[in-house]
């Protein structure tokens, strides 16, 4: 008789994935609630119940060509784990639905509907529903992420979320000169950042260990240029083919390529691979350390003017986005007042080919131009004159992006025994990276200049996709989370236990990350 009663038991288990264990009902995969996010969301209205994915859901679209992109990306996430065939289609009832409205939802945002009778995520701008799909897929087991079959079930809590970013920009950068990356890893990292709805990716595409695109103006540039790397290794560069095609697939997952060209300083590889470009004519090595603030173009110099005018234009014509990065940081062998004249000079170069200029703090320290932008990546302890300087600028109406070093600067050590990174700005565990308020950070700069958050990955000691994920993995969720979530949801307690929870989908993904002891893992 017990054992008829055990089996029974086990039957109701399989049956309904629920089981008794004395007074409490256990159930097998509860969905992940809606509050679970990473970024929190704007506003969560969980109720009703939830809706299973079975093998007759279908994908409904609008019947246009991105939104039927945006359906296939997310069958293309479900198929392989769920074993279902989910085919789009454009008329009828289906589990899933992806659609375009005339509603208050801004360019970024969207609602997101759960119930028993399906899904629904609604937007006014197809950047909204990629947003929307990327919620989607926390929402489900981590295992939605792998690349075989998984047992399910597969449930979506039921409920509410109307979601939109607290700012526009929300940015990672990618050092792709102290080390090279090729165009499958820059890709890899693009899909890591979209998970967490970030916006724009930076490309650190020249400094003093290698120049990584190709200009057919200067074509010495990229193959000798390009040739090395920090500890001498191959180097590498871009063709611009391989370049546009990061750009394409930076498009698809709705994310904006800013190149960044370091100028005046930072220019070594631009300065060994054509003597005239030195102000004595000579050309330096190649240079593989760490060291900077060595190098400068050569300001007096009319030559500088037509290479700098020959790269905007061409790197311009290749880059859909709005903006390029001139850098601007470090220049410390050029005076301050060739620092002026040069980017009094190479501003509107920028503007001439329809860009808006994006410029490291530095910047501010000359006369930024009208509508451009300073990326401040100072410390919590940075000169008070210097902050001030930034905070004028700010004032005056210059925007401002925030990456201040020992907070989300993701090449920074966690503690002491970190094996790779730099610790020049301090120890950065991962409550230091999150613990901070964008809108307030800089003192006397206008709420209203912040456009938003980068974190930057510089790889002086990053070299493969492991080294890349230890240091971007956990700190980039909450650099992600600082720039879309409201500034009322930002709160330390309830986010670590958040962020606990992507684990589960890191290890599905493949993504290696730092198991930091502030996180109940």
């Amino acid at each position: 008789m017990r054992l008829h009663r055990v089996l029974g038991s086990l039957l109701l288990v399989a049956a309904t994935g629920t089981f008794t264990v004395g007074a409490t009902t256990v159930t097998k995969a509860d969905p992940t609630p809606l509050d679970r996010v990473v970024p929190a969301p704007a506003s969560v209205t969980p109720g009703g119940s939830p809706y299973r994915i079975t093998g007759s859901t279908a994908i409904r679209v609008d019947d246009s060509p991105k939104v039927r992109r945006i359906g296939e990306y997310l069958a293309d996430i479900l198929r392989p784990s769920t074993g279902y065939r989910l085919p789009l289609v454009t008329w009828g009832r289906a589990g899933i639905q992806l659609r375009l409205t005339n509603g208050r939802f801004g360019a970024e945002g969207y609602r997101l509907d759960s119930g028993d009778g399906g899904i629904t995520i609604t937007a006014t701008e197809p950047a909204g529903l990629f947003h929307g799909v990327q919620t989607l897929r926390q929402l489900l087991p981590a295992a939605v992420e792998k690349d075989s079959v998984q047992p399910g079930p597969w449930l979506v809590a039921g409920g509410t979320i109307t979601d939109r970013p607290r700012y526009g920009y929300r940015g990672a950068m990618l050092d792709v000169s102290r080390h090279f990356f090729t165009v499958a890893q820059v890709k890899r990292y693009i899909d890591q950042l979209a998970l967490y709805k970030i916006n724009e990716l930076h490309l650190h595409l020249s400094d003093d260990q290698g120049w990584r695109i190709a200009i057919d103006s200067w074509p010495r540039l990229a193959p000798y240029g390009g040739s090395t790397e920090v500890g001498g290794g191959p180097g590498g560069h871009y063709t611009k083919a391989d370049y546009q095609e990061i750009v394409r697939y930076a498009a698809s997952r709705y994310l904006e390529v800013v190149p960044e060209i370091d100028l005046p300083g930072h220019t070594n590889a631009a300065l060994a691979s054509y003597a005239k470009l030195n102000c004595d004519g000579t050309a330096p090595p190649l240079y593989t350390g760490t060291d900077v603030g060595f190098s400068s173009l050569c300001v007096g110099k009319d030559v500088t003017y037509d290479f700098v005018d020959d790269v905007v234009r061409e790197l311009a014509a290749i880059t859909p986005g709005r903006y390029l990065h001139i850098g601007g940081d470090e220049a410390h062998s050029t005076s301050h007042e060739d620092y002026v004249k040069f980017m009094d000079r190479v501003q509107p170069i920028v503007a001439e080919y329809g860009k808006t200029v994006i410029a490291w703090h530095q910047l501010t320290g000359a006369y930024p131009a009208k509508g451009a932008i300073a990326q401040y990546w100072g410390l919590d302890d940075t000169d008070a004159a210097e902050k001030a300087q930034v905070a004028k600028a700010a004032q005056n109406g210059t925007g401002l992006i925030l990456s201040p070093a020992d907070r989300i600067y993701l090449d920074m050590k966690y503690t002491e025994d970190t094996p790779l990174g730099q610790d020049w700005a301090g120890l950065v565990e991962v409550k230091r990276s999150y613990d901070w308020d964008p809108g307030n950070y800089l003192a006397g700069a206008p709420s209203s200049a912040i456009r938003g958050v980068e974190a930057p990955l510089w790889t002086e000691t990053i070299v493969t996709d492991a080294d890349i994920d230890a240091m971007v993995f956990p700190r980039l969720a909450g650099a992600a989370e600082l720039g879309w979530s409201p500034a009322s949801t930002h709160d330390w307690d309830a986010y670590k236990v958040r962020l606990a929870a992507q684990a589960a989908r890191w290890d599905a993904l493949g993504i290696g990350y730092y198991r930091s002891p502030q996180v109940p893992w």
